[in-house]
């Protein structure tokens, strides 16, 4: 017989590979495309929002180490997680994620997320982007028709029947799926596994993207990078003189570089002045990103930006403090998953890794020829913390978002 209160659980891994094969020869559009997405648009404002309210709720945990999530994996889980959700417990879910019920219906809501995911994962295009949803539900357990359907239809989510008695079995299951799904990079994502736990939903997502132009390898070289103003470590930071989008906020006193992919992707690396992160952090919201947007122009630079490995792994019930609780004890109301035992979530994990190097050139043999204006350009050297956001254009959908403290 089935526990009283049977435990969920919530996993979610993304990687974001950002193999800097080639910068652009000609000035890549920053601009939105023409193209409507008009149902993925209704949404973005709100992963948005809520990836500066989360980035700056886990710098109040700790405003010295590396952060770095993926915005997209965590909206998609629970948006998914409230299609099974009821009552006040459903709407905890969809408040805490930003969204206001007034201006944009549940309806709105899950098809911007139907057509997000379908176009995220289209083949052909020029990005290595793809997205999955895994529901690892015990043999015992009867889910309801309708969450399958809703889930399989929205979400595109695979559905595998899990053995949770045994317990290493179903962590491997899980965790084979995640490595499959992620191309190797993320290994062992669940490391424990509640016993209790009936139900497992987990969210991937795979990034790997190309500039036009390569960073030499040889022009990589040791820097200092001060961590703070009493620690500098040796970083392998890649340079090159080049013409790049970028703009000055005199404001904030930093500088902002928008970088394009091949495909619809875009990275912006913030450079804040020394002393002058906080200030940008608790700035950071959807009109900055869209002021700067309009902002950059394209100019020559001498451009320092270091090689980085890094990762970042949450417990996500640190959402509590956005006003997600009731899912997580024993007040939960996620009968629209199962009618047959009283579900919670007991654990919400999320991991996401950031590589940033030369490997993977596809045309390192080739030779590119710039010009450059003859004037002396300014020198934008990352070696102190900075802020990567990555967007992908089309959805507007916010991909990954981070600080590195430490490369």
């Amino acid at each position: 017989m089935m526990p009283f209160v049977l435990k969920f659980c919530l996993m979610l891994a993304g990687l974001c590979s950002l193999v800097p094969s080639h910068l652009a020869e000609e000035p890549p559009a920053i601009k939105e495309p023409v193209h409507p997405f008009s149902a993925s648009h209704k949404i973005s404002p709100y992963m948005a929002e809520f990836s500066f309210d989360l980035y700056r709720l886990l710098v109040s945990k700790s405003n010295t180490t590396n952060i770095f999530f993926s915005p997209v994996s965590i909206f998609t889980a629970f948006t998914l997680l409230a299609l099974g959700a009821k009552s006040s417990t459903h709407d905890q879910i969809l408040h805490g994620l930003g969204f206001n019920l007034t201006q944009i219906s549940e309806e709105e809501i899950f098809s911007g997320f139907q057509q997000l995911l379908h176009t995220l994962n289209l083949p052909g295009n020029e990005l290595q982007l793809t997205t999955s949803n895994g529901l690892f539900i015990d043999k015992k357990l009867k889910i309801t028709e309708k969450f399958l359907e809703d889930s399989k239809k929205l979400y595109a989510s695979d559905t595998f029947s899990t053995n949770f008695e045994d317990n290493e079995a179903a962590k491997k299951l899980i965790n084979d799926y995640v490595e499959k799904e992620t191309q190797g990079k993320i290994v062992n994502l669940v490391q424990d596994l509640n016993p209790d736990a009936v139900f497992v939903l987990v969210n991937c997502i795979f990034f790997k993207g190309k500039w036009e132009k390569p960073f030499e390898a040889e022009l990589t070289t040791e820097r200092p990078f001060h961590v703070d103003d009493k620690t500098t470590v040796p970083v392998q930071t890649m340079s090159r003189l080049g013409m790049f989008h970028v703009t000055r906020d005199d404001d904030l006193a930093c500088w902002v570089v928008a970088m394009k992919y091949l495909g619809n992707a875009t990275a912006f690396f913030i450079l804040p002045d020394t002393g002058k992160l906080a200030l940008v952090e608790n700035s950071l919201s959807k009109e900055l990103i869209e002021k700067w947007s309009r902002n950059v122009h394209y100019s020559a630079v001498t451009l320092y930006l270091p090689k980085v490995s890094i990762s970042g792994n949450y417990d996500l019930k640190v959402l509590r403090e956005l006003g997600i609780t009731e899912v997580f004890g024993d007040n939960a109301d996620l009968s629209g998953i199962t009618d047959e035992a009283k579900l919670k979530l007991s654990q919400a994990v999320h991991k996401a890794v950031l590589n940033i190097d030369e490997k993977g050139t596809e045309a390192s043999g080739a030779t590119f020829m710039e010009a450059i204006p003859m004037s002396i350009p300014p020198t934008i050297d990352f070696n102190k913390p900075f802020i990567i956001l990555m967007y992908e254009s089309q959805t507007r959908s916010t991909l990954f978002f981070g600080k590195v403290v430490k490369p």
